[in-house]
């Protein structure tokens, strides 16, 4: 089996004398007590100045001393735990078993030492333990919290593990999500952030960008494009695989889409960009999400199924809508035009039906019963368009799980 990373000699020295340091902390001081156990009489407080120092001397050496010895004991069992495969190399496993007593507090502070360095450093032989990459995980998300989006389920899954398992991608992946707000875009974002990523969205690997948030003010923009820049090359030097997702890239400034290029672009077999192997860029935005209503509504009143939609159907309206929107720079820029953008997904309207099963889940998801005429109630709160059909909840499924809240007892 393929052995992970080697831990650094500083990092091993820091720790060692760190827990030396805490150990020290821990020991009782001597001369507390008597040789006898009982506490020094009264009279021995008024000793001369010199013999008080020199005892202190003595007793900070013995605390060293046996403090220095049981570190020890401490790293080896701490190495043995992070780097397994390691243990017992070169005289430095623990001589007892990994099953020697430690003192509980001294057994907690190994147990929140290891937590620690593990939260941000490989501790398998796996890899990076922060990557997962839990495909059947993100395929059962996809199927069964993921409501009326057959088009979106299959091309993210098919999209993001083709890219996964290439040996040596020769660009990032970039996936570019539309429609009406409440339609799933950020659900399907965090499912993709929860299933690749040990953290989720919380993942040093994962970093979120939201436009209005992010880079309000058009006249900072160039200091936006240095933090930008800066936070995609920094996450890509700490994680071998990261993941960015950009919020109403719609309203993102021209100059930020235009920052973003170097990174969407292919490399030349001969010069694969070392420092960055495997990256996924995911825009979201309702751009494009009229242009798909219109499309579903006429597909279903000629008489199609909502799940006999295709991107046939659907790709060339979007693709046109995008190009040719008048505000918004996402269209124009050079990510669009020069094809850099792999995958535009559409996101459908949703309908009464779909509705009623957000709100199923918004109970699940907070343990709580409901019953078939709570659902109703919720699925009938919402707004419906186009007036004459009052076909598509104009909100998706947004709000739903406040709304429950009118239905507890």
């Amino acid at each position: 089996m393929p052995r992970g990373p080697r831990r650094p000699l500083g990092l091993g020295l820091g720790l060692g004398l760190g827990l030396g340091l805490v150990l020290v902390l821990l020991l009782p001081p001597p001369g507390a007590q008597g040789h006898d156990g009982r506490a020094r009489p009264s009279d021995r407080a008024e000793e001369a100045g010199s013999g008080r120092a020199w005892t202190a001397f003595q007793g900070l050496r013995e605390r060293l001393r046996a403090a220095g010895a049981l570190s020890r004991r401490y790293w080896a069992l701490f190495r043995c735990r992070v780097w397994p495969e390691d243990c017992g190399e070169e005289g430095e496993a623990p001589a007892r078993p990994l099953g020697w007593s430690l003192p509980l507090l001294g057994q907690q502070y190994l147990d929140i030492l290891t937590t620690w360095y593990c939260s941000f450093q490989d501790c398998c032989d796996s890899g990076d333990c922060r990557i997962v990459n839990n495909f059947t995980g993100l395929e059962t998300d996809l199927r069964v919290r993921l409501h009326g989006q057959h088009l979106a389920r299959e091309l993210v899954l098919t999209a993001v593990r083709s890219y996964l398992e290439l040996p040596r991608p020769d660009k990032a992946l970039a996936l570019s999500f539309h429609g009406w707000s409440g339609t799933g875009k950020n659900f399907v974002a965090r499912m993709l952030a929860e299933n690749l990523y040990r953290d989720g969205l919380s993942s040093n690997c994962v970093q979120v960008f939201i436009a209005t948030l992010h880079f309000p003010h058009p006249k900072y923009v160039d200091l936006y494009k240095e933090q930008l820049t800066g936070q995609i090359r920094k996450t890509q030097e700490h994680c071998r695989q990261t993941l960015f997702i950009l919020d109403e890239a719609e309203k993102l400034h021209p100059e930020l889409l235009e920052a973003l290029r170097p990174h969407l672009e292919h490399q030349a077999p001969a010069n694969p960009r070392p420092e960055c192997p495997r990256t996924i860029f995911v825009f979201l935005s309702n751009l494009g999400g009229n242009i798909i209503n219109e499309v579903v509504l006429n597909l279903l009143k000629a008489g199609w199924s909502r799940e006999e939609i295709s991107m046939e159907h659907l790709k060339p309206h979007l693709q046109a809508e995008i190009v040719e929107s008048t505000d918004s720079g996402f269209g124009h820029s050079r990510l669009v035009k020069e094809n850099l953008i792999d995958f535009f997904i559409p996101f459908l309207p949703l309908e009464y039906r779909h509705v009623r099963l957000c709100a199923r889940d918004a109970f699940l998801s907070q343990e709580l019963l409901y019953t078939e005429e709570a659902l109703d109630e919720i699925a009938k709160m919402m707004v419906y368009v186009p007036k004459e059909e009052q076909l598509f909840s104009s909100q998706g499924c947004k709000s739903i799980s406040q709304r429950i809240n009118y239905f507890l007892p």
